[in-house]
């Protein structure tokens, strides 16, 4: 049995912020635009919330389709992003991902800046690519309420484009010790729940309670 959600306007909302984690992207969104002007700051948030959503809508329109015709069941897929997510959250605690991040060439273009780590997986992970396919499942949702969805995911989308250019403000208000707590903290949130997506995939395969 796979997991369901209602389609209430607020539940689902919340539900989008929290695998979207908008926290998590701000310490990964400075390292990426460290250096750069405000004007190419907010062209990286641009860069990264529309390649995130693209991704997403994706998974909306053809992520069960996709999984069904390689029969791939979504306790698998959940397994597998779990697993990437685990591995994602536990790099994040240990300072590897602004470490990687510092590390890329000053010429690299806003895009490059903006897509990885920033718009994938930060932004649009696995928790949030599985999410989105659960919220418009094609076996209990109708159009209609998968339309209301995918504009559910902009808004929430809309929200992490704000966190992300109020990150500078963010950043000045508790300095980067506090971006670097944030960033620690995070990372083990997304560990969390990617050891929660584990435990529910090995229940969902095995068909335990």
């Amino acid at each position: 049995m796979e997991p369901a959600f209602n389609t209430h306007f607020v539940y689902e909302l919340v539900t989008l912020l929290a695998v979207l984690d908008p926290t998590a992207a701000i310490p990964v969104f400075l390292a990426a635009t460290a250096g750069l002007s405000w004007r190419q700051s907010l062209s990286v948030a641009g860069y990264a919330v529309g390649a995130a959503f693209l991704v997403l809508f994706f998974f909306i329109c053809a992520g069960q389709h996709l999984l069904e015709a390689l029969h791939i069941q979504m306790a698998s897929f959940q397994l597998a992003g779990s697993i990437v997510l685990l591995l994602f959250g536990v790099r994040l605690v240990l300072g590897q991902i602004t470490a990687e991040i510092a590390a890329m060439p000053a010429t690299a273009t806003m895009a490059q800046r903006a897509i990885y780590p920033l718009a994938i997986p930060t932004i649009a992970g696995t928790g949030s690519m599985l999410t989105v396919v659960l919220l418009t499942d094609n076996n209990t949702r109708s159009l209609a309420e998968q339309a209301l969805t995918t504009v559910r995911v902009a808004i929430a989308l809309v929200v992490v484009f704000c966190v992300l250019v109020l990150s500078r403000q963010i950043l000045r208000l508790i300095g980067q010790a506090g971006i670097e707590v944030i960033s620690r903290v995070s990372g083990l949130v997304l560990a969390s729940i990617a050891v929660t997506g584990l435990i529910t995939a090995i229940k969902l395969s095995f068909g335990l309670k």
